[in-house]
Parts: structure tokens; C-alpha cells; sequence
């Protein structure tokens, strides 16, 4: 596995029209800058091109997307490496805004087909979705999350709106620059009603950004909403309750967030 620390190669800049002498480390990331070119480390390939055709394909107004780079061959990957234009901003608790850039996003992308590798993963998130979704039956540590599950899931109601791509984790990667529109830097897909993303960023917003049950009553306009936060809470416990890393103290937040889902089901 290629260090978080390595650069991108003098091969990999030139591919892109960089020059590789003014390369830097982005602050408390694995990307590394080069003038407005952000270079990042590829893991899964299938998914960092699919990424890179989706937010290249994805277009708004009242958002900043991030769009890719292509190689002077027309490559969106370069020797293990992916190049996108940067985006101005920092990472902000402006709650309302993330739903609302989520709602965009979701609009913005409702074309797009199912990616394929989707059935193929098997990260700890990938499972966790499955498990919220009742597509995967599996026990769950009791004091890591699984007993908050345990309570909230007999309240699962079928949801009848049509599926797309859903980001399930744009919280993490918007970017808010003074009163420009949001910025979007990634895109972590999965298979869900597009509403559901909406649902993740509110209840991220609940467990991270300090916000409080009044946002889930601002976006209470949204379809089938309870039912999709009380999917983005079972995920999110079911994401904890695996992690072998997972701590008592990292609950807080999701306990606070299962409490206010839980009193609007």
C-alpha cells in the first residue's frame, strides 16, 4: 500500500501539466497541491474513476464541484494517482446548507447509473448500509451501537421512492468558501433514494456539526424524511457497532442523534 506520505512522481505532474517542483502536502490530507491541480491517491481504481465521470458529468449552480483532470492522453489515472481542480474553502457547521447541498447534488445526479462495483465491496460502511437497508441480517455489539439499533429498527417502514447514486458521506467533503455556494470534493456512492443523502447530512450534522432537532423539522418537507433519517442513524450506528476500533465515548454523538430520529418516527 503506497504511503500517505509519498508524493506524486515527476511522471505523474508532467502527465497532468504540472510541474512536480512546486508539489505540497494539502493540510491534515493525502492529497498533495500543485498551483489549482489537487493530486490524490487512488485506492480502489474502479471507483475513483467512477467518481471522476460522475462529478464530471454533475453540474449546478448553487454548487462548487470539483471537476477532474485529464491526463494529456486523456487518462483520468496516472501511475496510482487521480488530478482535480481545487476548490477554494474550509470545512464549516453550516448545517442547513449541507442539506440543501445535498439535495442539489442529488438532483444534479439522478441520471447516473448504478456503479457496477457496488455489489463487489465489502468495507465496513458497505455492510453497514446493507444492514440498515435490511438487505444483510448480522448481530451487533450491544455496547458499541447495537442496543440504539436494536430499538430503532423495528421502526422501519418500506420507502417507496425511486433509487440513484446517494452520496453517504458529504458532510466530510464540503467545502465552504464566505458566501460562495458549497464546494463538493468527492462523491461516496451507494444505491439509495437520493433523499436518503439529504438524511446522512442531517444526521452527520447532528452527531458532528452541533446541530439540533430543529434542522430535522426545517427539512421535514422532504419525502418519506422520517423513514430515511431513521435509515442514516441505523447506518451510522451499524458503522460504529463494527469498528473494531470504535470507543464508548464516540456514541455521545450518536446517541444524541438516535434520540431526536426516534421522537419524530
Amino acid at each position: 500500500m503506497r504511503s500517505t506520505l509519498e508524493r506524486p512522481s515527476d511522471r505523474v505532474c508532467a502527465a497532468f501539466g504540472s510541474d512536480a517542483g512546486v508539489v505540497t502536502l494539502a493540510p491534515d490530507s493525502e492529497s498533495w497541491l500543485s498551483g489549482d491541480v489537487v493530486f490524490k491517491p487512488v485506492g480502489d481504481r474502479s471507483q475513483a474513476l467512477w467518481t471522476a465521470r460522475a462529478l464530471d458529468f454533475a453540474d449546478d449552480p448553487g454548487l462548487r464541484i470539483a471537476k477532474p483532470v485529464r491526463s494529456r492522453d486523456g487518462r483520468w489515472i496516472v501511475g496510482g494517482w487521480s488530478a482535480w481542480r481545487q476548490v477554494s474553502g474550509t470545512a464549516e457547521h453550516r448545517c442547513d446548507e449541507a442539506v440543501l447541498a445535498a439535495v442539489r447534488l442529488h438532483r444534479a445526479t439522478a441520471d447516473l447509473p448504478r456503479p457496477d462495483f457496488l455489489s463487489g465491496r465489502d468495507d465496513r460502511d458497505a455492510i453497514a448500509d446493507r444492514i440498515a437497508w435490511e438487505d444483510l441480517d448480522r448481530a451487533l455489539p450491544e455496547d458499541k451501537g447495537g442496543r440504539w439499533f436494536e430499538i430503532l429498527a423495528p421502526s422501519r417502514r418500506p420507502v417507496k421512492l425511486p433509487l440513484q447514486v446517494a452520496h453517504g458521506e458529504l458532510l466530510a467533503g464540503l467545502l465552504f468558501d464566505g458566501d460562495a455556494a458549497p464546494g463538493v470534493v468527492d462523491f461516496v456512492p451507494y444505491y439509495r433514494p437520493g433523499e436518503w443523502g439529504a438524511a446522512i447530512a442531517a444526521v452527520d450534522s447532528l452527531v458532528w456539526g452541533g446541530a439540533t432537532a430543529a434542522l430535522l423539522e426545517r427539512w421535514a418537507h422532504l419525502p418519506e424524511w422520517p423513514q430515511l433519517l431513521l435509515r442514516a442513524v441505523l447506518f451510522r450506528l451499524a458503522s460504529h457497532a463494527l469498528d473494531p476500533h470504535a470507543t464508548n465515548a464516540g456514541l455521545d454523538g450518536l446517541r444524541v442523534a438516535a434520540r431526536e430520529v426516534s421522537a419524530i418516527l
